[in-house]
């Protein structure tokens, strides 16, 4: 959540200044964007070690957290712990 909020943020902010309304589906559409890129890298990277141990954490695990962080993004959305961008620039929040 460190590095995918942040990034999820800054996609969504152009989409917040079109519409306030496109600001949730933009955050949690680049929410799951960067967690693909993240699947991908962790993927070639264990692909690299040429190890023959399983991995800990299996896609059908990782997928379950991404869902889990997801709604929690959502939920934050909503209670507005998580601002919508516009809203610092027209100084409502």
């Amino acid at each position: 959540m460190v590095v995918n909020v942040p990034l999820s943020y800054a996609f969504s902010y152009p989409f917040a200044l079109v519409d306030q309304r496109l600001f949730l589906p933009a955050f949690i559409l680049g929410y799951w964007l960067s967690n693909l890129l993240g699947f991908l890298m962790l993927h070639r990277g264990a692909a690299g070690l040429l190890s023959r141990q399983r991995p800990s954490m299996g896609l059908r695990y990782s997928v379950l957290v991404a869902l889990v962080y997801t709604l929690v993004i959502v939920l934050l959305v909503w209670l507005d712990w998580i601002p919508v961008p516009t809203e610092f620039l027209h100084g409502q929040h």
